[in-house]
């Protein structure tokens, strides 16, 4: 069963034949990986994630697996879609309710910060929800356009989404910090049920 399409590949339900598990299955065409870049980003996404594994509000990473036509990123289930489409169906939250949310995405922050991550694309799409239910846990997925931090550093590829990018990255002159700004343009989305920047 097809979850979701994005850029490169497309993300399916799949259980593994030996336990009965279900997973997720994201899997890339390596036609679609054209430029000698384009590899380089899908091995450093799979790096990261693997860096990552094991944080409480980031999607598990389960492994990697290439054939000839693709490459084959095998996640953890969140069976409660995307924080975008529970807002779309919610309007906006309470103030209780989007301090739950933002706790989560300020704990992957930290958590990737910490670790020496930058993900650059933080936003509702990029977060699935682990069950249907209300106490659904929050987890961050899709690394694509994140990075090992290297100190000292300043960025200036520029990278993220209309909507949720800081002004620097737009400068392009910027560091870690984006992320924290892409955090506050989601907690005004969630307690107002609007972006905050037309863009």
């Amino acid at each position: 069963k097809e979850l979701g399409k994005g850029q490169f590949g497309v993300t399916y339900h799949c259980t593994e034949n030996s336990t009965g598990k279900q997973y997720a299955c994201k899997t890339i065409s390596k036609r679609k990986l054209v430029r000698k870049n384009d590899k380089e980003d899908m091995k450093r996404e799979i790096q990261i994630m693997q860096h990552l594994s094991g944080q409480p509000n980031i999607v598990e990473f389960k492994g990697a697996y290439e054939d000839k036509q693709s490459v084959h990123v095998v996640m953890e289930l969140c069976a409660g879609g995307e924080l975008f489409d529970r807002i779309i169906a919610k309007g906006h939250y309470s103030e209780r309710a989007a301090a739950s949310i933002c706790r989560a995405i300020v704990n992957v922050v930290h958590a990737c910060h910490f670790m020496g991550v930058m993900h650059r694309d933080l936003k509702p799409e990029n977060f699935l929800l682990s069950s249907k239910g209300e106490n659904a846990l929050l987890k961050a997925t899709d690394f694509g356009l994140s990075v090992f931090i290297e100190e000292g550093k300043v960025y200036q590829d520029i990278v993220g989404s209309a909507y949720y990018v800081a002004p620097e990255v737009l400068l392009r002159k910027y560091g870690k910090e984006i992320d924290i700004w892409s955090a506050g343009v989601i907690l005004y989305i969630l307690l107002s049920g609007v972006p905050p920047f037309w863009a």
